[in-house]
């Protein structure tokens, strides 16, 4: 719907519509600014084209039958709360381009080789002596990812590796820590673009 047009409440089909709602905890928001404003933003208009922002609700809505890592949990956090604070047209905005080189190196370090659990946000907090936001927004800066986007496909490339070594697809989904096969298999087609399944019979045929 273009944001000139009004919503009449009804569906534009015979197959009706759904809606899925993502309810944040302002004090979320509040944390995951840290020091960048001293009050929660405020937004006079209510619809918003921020690419942050639609980054955030795509993130969050991709895998719904999945919980979110915690790390991706501060990266949905950092997302909102830096859209809407930029949106927030009274606030006082501040910008750091300072990188911890060697922080943000130890947390892709401890992601390399930890690629087959999940990392907490607490445990990179330990790692690397930032706090999950700050270092959420260094790592960006410092190697063009969130860690868990970072993380995940680094995962991905095992996957893959792991599927032309041979393995079945619910053992390579395990052996790099994804919830189940078809959570690897979203991701796996999203990054890929063809599902690991077909990946599997190219492989298969190739040997053959």
């Amino acid at each position: 719907m273009h944001p000139d047009e009004v919503h009449t409440g009804e569906a534009g089909t015979d197959d009706g519509f759904h809606y899925r709602m993502l309810y944040v905890e302002p004090s979320l928001v509040r944390e995951a600014l840290e020091f960048s404003s001293s009050a929660l933003p405020f937004l006079s208009n209510a619809v918003l084209s921020d690419t942050r922002l639609m980054q955030a609700v795509h993130s969050a809505f991709f895998d719904m039958d999945s919980t979110l890592e915690p790390v991706a949990k501060v990266e949905l956090a950092v997302l909102l709360a830096d859209g809407l604070l930029a949106n927030d047209q009274s606030a006082q905005k501040t910008t750091s381009t300072l990188i911890d080189v060697q922080a943000t190196y130890r947390a892709k370090e401890y992601l390399d080789v930890n690629l087959d659990f999940i990392v907490t946000a607490e445990e990179l907090e330990a790692v690397t002596g930032l706090t999950r936001y700050a270092l959420s927004r260094q790592f960006c800066k410092a190697y063009g990812t969130s860690p868990y986007r970072y993380t995940t496909m680094r995962r991905l490339d095992g996957v893959r590796s792991s599927i032309a070594s041979g393995y079945s697809l619910v053992d390579a989904a395990m052996k790099y820590g994804f919830s189940d096969q078809a959570h690897m298999a979203r991701r796996f087609k999203a990054n890929y673009g063809i599902s690991p399944r077909h990946l599997q019979r190219l492989c298969l045929e190739m040997k053959n």
